[in-house]
């Protein structure tokens, strides 16, 4: 409420000072009466905290002349900033239907209005009226951003790639990371629909957009397996760390499965161990537990998590090292171990798995898109003493 009185009382001020300019030029019976009864009547709704009737006063009093319309925008979006966008939606258009606004008055509130469809949903309205807009110099960065939202919302990646391109010229900014998240938005609805080679050319656009996209080289590795070409899914899978070494854990199963099927376990082994000195996760110390207790023995594989976990500290990792030595323990030891046991999973298990480095959201799904803030590649799995 106090938020909403700041951002009124400015509109107050505007409509008071707006009343004198028309006293000082209109009879005095007439500007004498009604214009300062309405505004010292708002005035008084604002310091009553009842600033639903303190806007209907400042509507009534406002003429949408070219003098009062920075008064009417504002409510607006005041408006459309408390959810009221239908409210908002009716100003801007009696704005935009008044004969006396200038070209760039009209502009400014057709940017409002389509903002309005926008966020009622009204999405063809919007897009009509920022593909005008694109054509106002003053107006196309911000009506071209508009546009980009909007295609992503309706999910038409063809559009979405056209609109970041046009913006990119414009701004002289690189929107590639974006458009090559939109050509793999497009791959998977083509693998879905069972149309792999051309799913396969849409990953190589996004790679060609931004070579350093792992959800392309991924995409590109699962849609080679699928095909039986497990030599050109190990390449797109083993590039993903060259790429961005937080993505480890995405692909380390996905490695083994493909180094196992071509009987070159040995690499694997050898892969995961040159990662060790590159990758801040704890996956490829547990991958590597595997293959140890498989050749070892569950002690050699606990000894070796150990080891690991003085210079990188883990709980899941902990949590490894409890389990195994569950099997080679006994007595009260081992009843001990047990709790711990079950106390560590549960810590590991309410931890999330991915973090948004823009915003901080977290969850245990990996999001290409952040659902938060919006950003694409911004959510990576977790590293650290809670990471993976």
């Amino acid at each position: 409420m106090l938020e909403l009185l700041w951002l009124l009382l400015p509109v107050a001020a505007a409509s008071g000072w707006m009343a004198g300019r028309r006293a000082a030029n209109a009879p005095q019976r007439r500007m004498g009466g009604r214009l300062s009864a309405d505004y010292f009547r708002g005035l008084n709704h604002l310091l009553n905290e009842q600033p639903d009737k303190a806007i209907e006063v400042f509507i009534r009093m406002l003429e949408a002349e070219g003098e009062t319309v920075e008064i009417h925008l504002a409510l607006g979006s005041l408006f459309r900033r408390r959810g009221e966008v239908d409210r908002a939606i009716r100003i801007h258009q009696n704005l935009i239907a008044r004969p006396t606004l200038s070209p760039s008055q009209r502009a400014e509130a057709l940017q409002e209005l389509g903002i309005d469809y926008a966020r009622a949903g009204l999405y063809d309205r919007a897009e009509e009226i920022f593909q005008e807009l694109t054509e106002v110099r003053a107006h196309a960065e911000r009506a071209l951003h508009e546009l980009l939202d909007i295609y992503q919302q309706e999910r038409d990646w063809e559009k979405a790639i056209d609109t970041a391109r046009r913006l990119a010229s414009r701004t002289g900014q690189s929107h590639d990371l974006q458009i090559a998240h939109y050509h793999c938005e497009l791959a998977e609805e083509l693998r879905a629909a069972g149309d792999a080679s051309h799913a396969l050319s849409q990953v190589s656009k996004a790679l060609s957009a931004d070579a350093g996209c792992v959800r392309a080289s991924m995409l590109q590795g699962d849609l080679e397996n699928a095909r039986g070409n497990t030599k050109a899914a190990l390449r797109a899978y083993r590039r993903v760390t060259d790429q961005d070494p937080a993505y480890l854990p995405e692909v380390l199963e996905r490695l083994r499965v493909g180094y196992a099927a071509q009987g070159r376990d040995g690499e694997y082994r050898d892969y995961l161990k040159d990662q060790l000195e590159r990758s801040q996760a704890i996956a490829p110390v547990l991958a590597l537990a595997d293959i140890v207790r498989e050749q070892e023995g569950e002690r050699a594989a606990s000894e070796f998590i150990v080891e690991q976990l003085q210079v990188l500290p883990s709980l899941r990792g902990l949590d490894r090292v409890i389990d195994l030595s569950l099997v080679t323990t006994e007595g009260r030891t081992h009843q001990v171990l047990e709790v711990l046991h079950r106390l560590v999973a549960q810590l590991v298990a309410d931890k999330p798995l991915y973090r948004c480095g823009h915003c901080g959201f977290d969850g245990k799904t990996l999001h290409w898109q952040c659902p938060s803030c919006k950003q694409w590649s911004s959510v990576k799995p977790i590293q650290g003493i809670e990471g993976v």
